[in-house]
């Protein structure tokens, strides 16, 4: 069974969408949403973090006088890191305890005016997690529907084989990007395909638009055909590059801008000829291929 068959193929971030960037107001994260949704991003991306623990409840309070059916989208949010900002803590540091995810998993829950999560993820991984506590908890929330499926952001294999001794790990969500592709060789997305784990990718963009450096500009170079090859721009043919992995890796787009959600849509219907997929890699590498 796929584990990841009700998630939209594009993912609607929204760590950007409070006091960490747009600081939107209801009103427009209303209309945000409804965009979205409009544009078939029917998954929204959470975590505690977001906003300083702000961004959730900005976001639940928003959805409460939406209109929109709980049934209609998807939410996914993460637990497991300890911010010195928005809490009383002396170090940024990360928990996994039973008893702190619980907590942290219904402390999203309320925030965002929900019953359930489709999916919790932990963070990031600790050094000091211990898998069969983390299962207790994460067990506890699967049972009592409060999340209906577990996984882990940032893990290796190794430490995903690790939990996964104590607990099915349905998805895992990584950086990754043209300019950003380890995932592709670290093992993490062979082990998304041998096991159907959920594979999304946040900052999927890289650093094209942000960096002008030797890598970007080669990528720059190689694009200028496909556009005009694709009829499509270069976020859409960034994105088509990811979707056309083997791993089915799931996007997560943190924009809020309205026409670039309805450009990213858009990627979805783009097929890149294998060709042309190498052409922007050996760009990105700066070599051909071994």
């Amino acid at each position: 069974m796929q584990k990841n068959k009700n998630f939209s193929r594009i993912i609607s971030g929204t760590m950007t969408w409070g006091s960490w960037g747009k600081k939107l107001s209801k009103k427009e994260m209303i209309e945000l949403m409804h965009h979205c949704i409009e544009n078939g991003l029917t998954t929204f991306d959470h975590a505690d973090i977001y906003g300083s623990y702000s961004t959730e409840a900005d976001f639940g309070k928003a959805y409460a006088e939406s209109g929109i059916k709980r049934e209609d989208i998807q939410l996914i949010s993460k637990c497991g890191i300890q911010l010195t900002r928005g809490r009383d803590n002396k170090i940024n540091h990360y928990q996994y305890d039973k008893e702190y995810i619980i907590w942290s998993a219904e402390q999203s829950l309320r925030k965002l005016n929900t019953e359930y999560l489709d999916l919790l993820l932990m963070h990031r991984p600790s050094p000091l997690m211990e898998p069969f506590e983390m299962a207790e908890a994460l067990q506890y929330l699967l049972d009592s529907g409060k999340v209906k499926q577990i996984g882990v952001s940032n893990f290796t294999p190794t430490q995903v084989a690790m939990l996964e001794k104590a607990i099915p790990v349905s998805g895992n969500q990584v950086e990754f990007s043209l300019t950003h592709d380890q995932p592709m060789y670290d093992g993490t997305f062979d082990d998304c395909i041998a096991n159907n784990r959920l594979a999304m990718a946040w900052s999927p963009l890289g650093s094209y638009f942000r960096d002008s450096d030797k890598q970007t500009k080669r990528i720059k170079k190689a694009m200028e055909p496909l556009e005009e090859k694709y009829s499509a721009n270069a976020s859409q043919l960034l994105l088509a590059w990811i979707l056309k992995h083997p791993a089915k890796i799931y996007p997560v787009i943190g924009t809020t801008d309205k026409k670039r959600i309805k450009q990213s849509a858009k990627a979805a219907e783009i097929d890149l000829e294998l060709q042309d997929w190498f052409s922007l890699l050996v760009a990105s590498q700066g070599h051909d291929v071994p």
